[in-house]
């Protein structure tokens, strides 16, 4: 089923996730289905559990190819659960970002450039990859979500924060 996603100003955005106690459950499922179809209609690369008003350490992402996102790799599809990120080095990098929560708008973010994830895919098996450019920032973009933080929050330079259709008008147009 496809869910509203809440948006900036929502307080419950800013909230921490609860960590998932139980795996393979049947609401563990029904929950990654709304993921999965709401991720699919809006188009977006990731969404996290509280984007769709659940406070749970849920997060989807992957992209083959995304208008929205038209010079990006590839990144798996995933599904995880419970995340823990460790940056490998301190390098980090500073691109555009969008969010299906901030709709309309764009922002320079910087991220770590390469990083591990660990957590748990939605039956309990452990997921341990070490990812880096825009597979590292997406993870990072929907983890931030479990922890109440948006990505205007992690900009440096709000000079580089506006609305796509005047950042990028000769782009597709955005669903966010």
């Amino acid at each position: 089923m496809i869910r509203d996603v809440l948006r900036m100003g929502d307080p419950r955005l800013l909230e921490r996730s609860a960590a998932v106690a139980k795996f393979g459950t049947p609401e563990l499922e029904a929950l990654l289905a709304d993921m999965r179809d709401t991720m699919a209609a809006r188009r977006g690369a990731g969404l996290a559990a509280p984007q769709i008003g659940v406070l749970q350490q849920v997060v989807i992402f992957g992209v083959e190819r995304n208008e929205r996102y038209p010079d990006a790799e590839p990144v798996p599809y995933t599904e995880l659960v419970n995340p823990v990120l460790t940056p490998l080095s301190d390098a980090r990098d500073e691109d555009w970002e969008g969010c299906l929560s901030v709709p309309g708008l764009r922002g320079v973010v910087p991220r770590y450039r390469n990083l591990r994830y660990e957590g748990f895919d939605p039956q309990g098996r452990p997921i341990r990859r070490e990812v880096s450019g825009f597979h590292a920032r997406v993870v990072q973009h929907e983890v931030d979500h479990l922890l109440g933080i948006l990505y205007p929050m992690r900009m440096r330079d709000l000079s580089r924060f506006g609305y796509t259709d005047i950042l990028f008008p000769d782009s597709a147009p955005d669903e966010e």
